[in-house]
């Protein structure tokens, strides 16, 4: 493998020379915005050799390649991310530090790709960097949205949402590339004609077509010369103006297939609490699956010719059920265009697909109307509707006159489409994403699945790229780790484990707290800046980020926090260590409840950080736009990480795993992967409480418990409630969280109450809250928990994830990629000229 070298002057003279003809300006003239885009420019010259040598690889070896298709892909900035991989950050920031430019403040332009949203889209992304790292062939395919989900603006304490704007400048890593554009198309009728042999053909007709044009964003691999490709697709008209209907005075018509194509990639995750969302959301789908599905067979044929072989080469990886549409894509494409029959393209189908189940919650598992699904996808129904027959009969001669079989498992059953049973029913492999969040849905939502065909289940403990949250988030720390073991952690975690022998070394300790308290002093520089609150860095930085959901308890941690404020009140000068609360989230933009958990937090925050009587001892923070950039300092600065789902919610979480890497102890729930980090780090070296997933199971069953017991006999949890509606926060208007108290005690009979058993677990939560607070005390003791969580992270590497994936699953060959040694120079060359 060459390693190219990094020419330093070269590559200055790229970035001056990208400056001049990009903005007719000078370096010293140039604003940072556009420095940031001639680095960037000179960056992707390096990385084109690479990408070119990839490919070319690819056409040589002709390995199997996996299509991870995902709704999201989360992916952060990536002009560091990219210096990081191509292994020339430290040379790019001495050669700019030369031009009189500061690296930290040139990557602070970028915009984070509002390509997803939570851990979805960010597990997709570390997926897309593991896949480089270890040589796999492997491409993203998703969608280039305008606009993204959007960017949160707190105002008044409430969530606000405006248009993510992140493309408004280009985005100078990707390119666009026309040449392999495909057409989709929605809606018409299914004509059937019968050829001279009796052979049917299925023919839409009547439909609307829009043009999927590929952008590919290079996804460079560490240190290896491998960079694979984000494939998003971007829509256009197929005409963009209908001269005819606008001279008839049909103006809507006249520009009817742009709005739709523009439409279709403007914004993630539209609304889909009305029908009108609902529709763009399955278009979206549709869009990108069916141009992926056509890309990747076009792909195939180009080398080969028995497309019943498909499978030898193409392994399609449905992350959660948004992609499920694939199966049935895949099938239309196999028979209507490839002319195999309905056997044939069956089994080229079934192993080919693959299902990733990312929830436990049962409104996430999509499911469409039949009514919305046949009229935008005839043909792609009329295919499902016959995988659903055939799997019925397959349920029946199973379980002969078992009708409830049937009711739980048929694809199409009760006016809708079902798509995570159209997955399982297809797909060769189901799998989990922590050991616990697979054996409930073995045991619990896909039981009757799993005891039909238990050879398909599997377990794949999520993972994160220690490149992006280690080596390029907490700089610090990562040198300190390479300066004590070595840098072969950056590509194999496990490695990490070496740290062990430091956790009792009181000179390791204090080194290890001295770089969190540097990164607690960064992170309140932040808060400060975005803010306007002044927090102490020598305080307990304790955190929740994490997408806003009911499950994920948000909740429990702001009613603690009110707890906590009156104990200080009620005890001024009682022994209170100092805490700083820190929360980032996003909410559904049609989430009432969550966005008033929101509110919440911010009038809290109010209240608290204006009492000057309590004198610092507790603060709140909620930090705005939650993303990729910013929760690299913030998991960098954290000493808790809260992880405090209930029990049996959380498939896995993966933010629990950058902040143990990150030396925070998690204080949680036995849910998701906390079960296995906790068998990694030990249990002394976390701090657990609440009920366990099968308590909360059994309490469900059983129709729940009855919050108002613990409301009725505790005091604290009663004034803390009531604070909720006596105007303590709201002064202005006192029914302002009524919906909360309402949804903890159910005084309106609407639901159950307390639905995830947050007053149920109140009390076990401060208690080892309690706890925190005395081992915080102990420098030593922290210290050591804190260093020892570091040194137990080697498992939750996503290299280690994927590389399961490729054994169990896609059955991947490694490439190795060598670059012409006529193509080793570092970009620039025309400016070498």
């Amino acid at each position: 493998m060459s390693k190219r070298p990094f020419d330093k002057d070269l590559f200055k003279r790229s970035v001056v020379y990208n400056v001049k003809t990009l903005y007719r300006t000078s370096i010293e003239e140039a604003t940072q915005h556009q420095i940031f885009h001639a680095v960037a420019l000179a960056t992707k010259d390096a990385i084109i050799d690479a990408w070119i040598a990839t490919q070319e690889q690819m056409k040589k070896q002709d390995p199997k390649i996996v299509y991870y298709m995902s709704m999201e892909f989360l992916m952060g900035r990536a002009l560091g991310n990219n210096l990081i991989n191509l292994t020339y950050y430290d040379e790019v920031k001495e050669a700019l530090e030369e031009l009189g430019c500061d690296l930290n403040v040139i990557e602070d332009q970028e915009p984070d790709a509002a390509l997803g949203n939570g851990g979805l889209g960010r597990l997709a992304a570390c997926f897309l960097d593991s896949l480089a790292t270890l040589g796999y062939a492997a491409y993203g395919c998703g969608i280039r949205y305008r606009y993204g989900m959007f960017k949160q603006k707190i105002e008044n304490g409430y969530q606000k949402e405006i248009p993510d704007d992140w493309l408004s400048d280009g985005n100078p890593f990707e390119l666009r590339r026309p040449e392999y554009a495909k057409i989709v198309k929605f809606g018409g009728y299914v004509d059937v004609e019968v050829d001279q042999n009796g052979k049917s053909h299925f023919i839409q007709k009547g439909y609307q077509a829009v043009r999927a044009i590929p952008c590919d964003l290079p996804v460079v691999g560490y240190g290896n010369n491998v960079v694979n490709t984000l494939r998003i697709w971007d829509a256009e008209a197929m005409n963009t103006f209908r001269l005819d209907a606008f001279d008839k005075g049909d103006y809507q018509q006249a520009v009817e297939e742009e709005n739709l194509a523009k439409l279709l990639v403007e914004v993630l995750y539209p609304n889909d609490n009305h029908m009108a969302g609902k529709e763009l959301r399955l278009k979206q789908q549709y869009f990108f699956i069916s141009a992926s599905v056509q890309e990747a067979i076009a792909r195939y044929k180009r080398n080969h010719e028995d497309i019943r072989k498909f499978y030898e080469k193409a392994a399609f990886q449905l992350n959660d059920t948004h992609p499920t549409v694939a199966v049935a894509e895949l099938m239309r494409i196999l028979i209507d265009e490839e002319g195999l029959e309905w056997d044939e393209a069956w089994e080229v189908t079934t192993k080919t697909c693959a299902y990733t189940n990312h929830t436990i919650m049962a409104e996430a598992l999509e499911k469409w109307p039949i009514e919305l699904f046949s009229r935008l996808l005839p043909r792609v129904y009329q295919i499902i509707e016959e995988i659903n027959r055939r799997f019925v009969m397959e349920i029946q001669n199973k379980y002969p006159g078992d009708q409830e079989k049937i009711r739980k498992m048929a694809i199409i059953y009760d006016g809708q489409v079902k798509m995570a049973h159209l997955a399982i029913a297809a797909g060769h492999s189901v799998n989990g994403v922590a050991r616990l969040h697979t054996e409930i849905l073995k045991k619990q939502e896909l039981r009757d699945f799993y005891q039909m065909m238990p050879e398909k289940f599997n377990n794949k403990t999520n993972g994160i790229t220690q490149r992006r949250f280690l080596l390029h988030g907490n700089p610090l720390l990562a040198q300190w780790v390479t300066d004590h073991i070595g840098d072969e952690w950056i590509t194999d975690l496990s490695q990490i484990s070496k740290l062990k022998i430091y956790a009792d070394d009181e000179k390791a300790q204090q080194e290890f707290m001295n770089i969190k308290y540097q990164n607690k002093v960064r992170l309140a520089k932040y808060i400060q800046e975005h803010n306007g609150i002044t927090v102490d860095p020598r305080s307990i930085f304790d955190v929740q980020v994490k997408r806003l959901h009911e499950y994920k308890r948000q909740l429990l941690n702001i009613l603690h926090v009110m707890y906590l404020y009156n104990k200080i009140k009620e005890h001024p000068d009682m022994e209170f260590y100092p805490r700083t609360f820190i929360f980032g989230a996003k909410a559904a933009a049609g989430y009432r409840r969550a966005k008033l958990t929101i509110k919440l937090i911010n009038s809290v925050a109010d209240v608290i950080n204006n009492d000057a009587s309590i004198n610092g001892k507790l603060k709140v923070v909620f930090i705005e736009d939650y993303r990729v950039s910013n929760a690299e300092l913030i998991f960098a600065a954290a000493d808790v990480s809260e992880q405090i789902s209930t029990a049996s919610k959380e498939a896995s979480g993966t933010g629990n795993m950058k902040f143990m890497l990150n030396g925070a102890l998690t204080i949680g729930t036995m849910d998701g992967a906390n079960v296995e980090m906790v068998e990694e780090m030990g249990e002394e070296n976390a701090f657990i409480f609440g009920l366990s997933a099968d308590e909360v199971i059994n309490y469900e069953q059983h129709g729940g418990y009855n919050p108002m017991d613990i409301f009725n006999s505790d005091q604290d949890i009663r004034h803390v409630l009531m604070q909720l509606i006596n105007g303590y926060y709201a002064p202005q208007d006192p029914e302002m969280f009524r919906d909360l108290y309402d949804s903890l005690l159910n005084t309106n009979n609407s639901d159950r109450a307390d639905t995830y058993f947050i007053l149920k677990d109140f009390r076990s939560y401060a208690e080892t809250h309690a706890k925190i607070e005395s081992v915080y005390r102990d420098e030593k003791q922290w210290a050591k928990k804190a260093l020892w969580n570091t040194a137990c992270s080697g498992k939750f590497s996503s290299d280690r994830t994927i590389q399961e994936y490729v054994d169990d699953i896609w059955h991947l060959d490694k490439m190795t990629v060598t670059l012409p040694k006529e193509d080793t120079e570092v970009s620039g060359k025309k400016a070498a000229k």
